[in-house]
């Protein structure tokens, strides 16, 4: 079958990725704190189900690898300043912990780096001014996203160069049906048979980004667990370059019937260039909130039904074990419908960036 190669990679990415994700550790709960001579004065911090959430899809200056908030065991990660008083600071984010103030100028309050003052108060302003060039976890995994990228295509094309004609084998027989989907379903169907080919670099880019780090977000552990596609800033640097190449590419036929809509009555013309120039921004905008709103949304649903278990358990140990089995399955069929996801989002992106490109490029043709 055509495409059985990619059919068994999934396949086989469902198994250890959901095993992955079943096995992860999310637990939040602290031990009751004694607070003295009476019993009755005990307390204990109640789950807090929006920052477990919260904390886990957000970006971080360090990569949180298992334990709760209280005893984390996490990777620290360099931290990059520059302000116009002290030029470049360079740092380890460990050197944060525990409300520490760097250099006598910098401390971290809710992982977000702020100037202080002599008095150890912070300075909003100084800190509106701080230019944070931070590697964070969601930087290191595109770094390690991009470098396994470069790693696989490089030995996809030297495979091509020694082999020539031969049958693919090994990665390359595992990437080729992907690559000629994307070609053929994607490029030549949206673009056409004549101008497809220099768009092709910039397609394949951009789906196997997005679908790499969507399945890395899946993994809870290193080098997976952070939010790629999930972040908004991302969403949006990849739409921008698609607004980008479009703009650039339009032919005249794309930007006159956007300024100068053929056959449009004079009077109504106005409106329609308003609605055409709208349009051309709404466009990469639906790009950035359609991959944002689906990635987060899965990433949030399977941990609330983490967050039941823990829930369900303060409010009665039995209700907690009971509501784990059914959170776990729930949990379970989510990592399989995300690996759908991850794969459809990829193609959603890819597939609408090509109708784009293949209307800016449309040749004009008259009906007669």
């Amino acid at each position: 079958m055509k495409y059985a190669a990619l059919n068994k990679m999934i396949l086989a990415l469902a198994v250890i990725f959901t095993g992955a994700l079943a096995a992860s550790p999310f637990a939040n709960a602290s031990e009751p704190e004694a607070s003295g001579a009476e019993p009755a004065e005990q307390h204990e911090e109640k789950f807090n189900a929006s920052e477990l959430i919260m904390g886990h899809i957000a970006d971080s200056h360090e990569w949180h690898i298992l334990g709760s908030h209280e005893n984390p065991v996490s990777i620290p990660l360099p931290v990059i300043l520059y302000d116009q008083a002290t030029g470049f600071t360079f740092a380890m984010s460990n050197a944060f912990e525990h409300e520490h103030v760097v250099n006598n100028r910098y401390v971290m309050e809710h992982d977000k780096i702020k100037v202080v003052d002599a008095s150890g108060e912070v300075d909003e302003a100084a800190t509106a001014g701080l230019w944070d060039f931070s590697i964070t976890k969601n930087v290191a995994s595109i770094l390690f996203s991009l470098t396994l990228m470069l790693l696989v295509f490089f030995q996809v094309a030297k495979a091509y160069k020694r082999n020539g004609v031969k049958a693919p084998r090994g990665i390359q027989s595992l990437l080729e049906p992907i690559i000629v989907f994307v070609r053929d379903e994607i490029a030549k169907s949206t673009i056409g048979e004549k101008k497809y080919e220099r768009f092709m670099p910039f397609l394949l880019t951009v789906f196997f980004f997005i679908w790499i780090n969507n399945l890395l977000g899946l993994i809870p552990i290193m080098p997976g667990g952070a939010n790629v596609t999930g972040s908004i800033t991302v969403c949006m640097a990849l739409a921008l370059m698609t607004f980008i190449i479009t703009t650039i590419r339009g032919n005249k036929h794309y930007w006159r019937h956007i300024f100068a809509m053929p056959g449009v009555p004079v009077a109504v013309l106005p409106i329609l260039t308003i609605i055409e120039l709208l349009g051309v921004f709404l466009k990469p905008f639906v790009l950035m909130v359609r991959l944002f709103a689906n990635i987060t949304a899965g990433h949030i649903i399977a941990l609330s039904f983490f967050s039941l278990i823990f829930i369900f358990g303060e409010l009665n140990p039995i209700a907690g074990y009971g509501s784990s089995v059914l959170s776990l399955v729930f949990t379970v069929f989510m990592a399989m419908l995300e690996l759908l996801v991850a794969f459809i989002q990829a193609y959603v992106f890819t597939l609408l960036s090509a109708i784009y490109f293949g209307m800016a490029v449309e040749e004009h043709h008259d009906h007669h």
